[in-house]
């Protein structure tokens, strides 16, 4: 986003302008008012990554509006205040260093709503000893976790993770995110996405089924609303992320799968065997409820006709143009119920959509 789209005196006639473009294309599916989810104007983004430029000795955090054009940051206010607030600290550090500013192409900034931070320094060198030594000065200075990372090499002086606390429904879940590892970019619409999910999903003694769970962003507080959940992640570091969150939280009902959710539509149409189930029956579950998460392109058409034999559908989509071609093919055995839109990514075109789906 081109900070020249930033204007947070601006903002709730910019989410209307985008709301205004979306809500005809979803008329069809849904002509009731949907719900409807805003940002903090300023400082809502907990995740950020810059490319740094070298200007002789100088350094700075830069943004590319173009091509060969960019734009030198003090600071960013569309990122957490944790991280708006490091960047010129870093900078200064950095610009004493030459061991840590030599051959530094990117600094990516990972941070939580309680201030566990990590800032990943990315290299085009080789990194030793020397480097890991003076990245623990960056750690004791800013209060914040270092890693480095360059060519098939990661150091990690201290812990390569944070972990964020969110409140749903009055009880806290705490989430360990790993560097590298998906999360939601926005804490106050993300918990506005989960908290909307279970005040539209009453509690029952059903099972839940899972797609594209992640490392359990909606998987732990859903948990508590259905019997059992069955849950699948393809993303290995995911996985481990959602492993440790799972047992962190003390939830006992959660089993996870390490399968692409082609791979489990295969597994519950006994198509093949696989290793993965063998202590599992899938027979044994009463799965009438599915939350789908996917990625931009959306459910590909056998996991389609596997989520069309549910009751329930929770699908959350984070690319509309996607999303509408899935409703078409579900509209034949749904009918939306609810449907909302978050935004995540203020002073773009970009919003996330969240749709409850019940068999007719």
């Amino acid at each position: 986003m081109p900070l020249s789209e930033f204007q947070p005196d601006n903002y709730r006639a910019l989410l209307q302008q985008k709301l205004d473009r979306a809500l005809p294309r979803f008329r069809a599916h849904y002509p009731a008012q949907a719900d409807v989810f805003a940002s903090p104007p300023t400082h809502y983004r907990m995740r950020a990554e810059f490319r740094m430029w070298h200007d002789g000795p100088d350094i700075n955090f830069v943004m590319f509006r173009s091509p060969g054009q960019h734009s030198a940051l003090e600071t960013f206010p569309v990122a957490s205040r944790h991280i708006s607030d490091r960047m010129p600290r870093l900078r200064q550090i950095l610009l004493d260093n030459h061991s840590l500013k030599h051959r530094l192409f990117q600094v990516e900034f990972l941070t939580t709503g309680t201030d566990d931070t990590l800032i990943s320094l990315i290299y085009h060198k080789k990194l030793d000893e020397g480097w890991e030594l003076q990245a623990r000065t960056v750690s004791e200075a800013l209060g914040v976790q270092v890693v480095g990372r360059s060519r098939k090499q990661k150091l990690v002086p201290g812990r390569d993770h944070v972990t964020e606390h969110i409140t749903v429904d009055g009880q806290c879940y705490s989430y360990r995110q790993t560097e590298g590892v998906f999360t939601q970019p926005n804490a106050a619409v993300n918990q506005s996405m989960i908290q909307w999910v279970l005040d539209n999903i009453p509690a029952g003694d059903e099972d839940l089924l899972e797609l594209y769970c992640g490392i359990g962003n909606f998987t732990l507080p859903l948990s508590r609303r259905f019997r059992r959940l069955l849950a699948t992640e393809i993303s290995k570091q995911a996985v481990a992320c959602a492993r440790h969150n799972i047992q962190a939280n003390d939830l006992e009902n959660i089993q996870l799968l390490r399968m692409s959710s082609e791979e489990f539509t295969q597994a519950m149409d006994e198509v093949r065997p696989f290793r993965r189930l063998r202590d599992i029956r899938l027979a044994d579950y009463t799965l009438s409820t599915v939350l789908v998460d996917p990625p931009r392109a959306g459910l590909d058409p056998a996991t389609l006709a596997l989520v069309s034999r549910m009751d329930r559908i929770i699908y959350i989509s984070c690319n509309p143009d996607t999303l509408l071609p899935n409703l078409e093919a579900l509209g034949h055995t749904h009918r939306v119920q609810r449907l909302a839109f978050f935004d995540q990514f203020p002073y773009t075109p970009h919003l996330e959509c969240g749709v409850i789906l019940q068999r007719v």
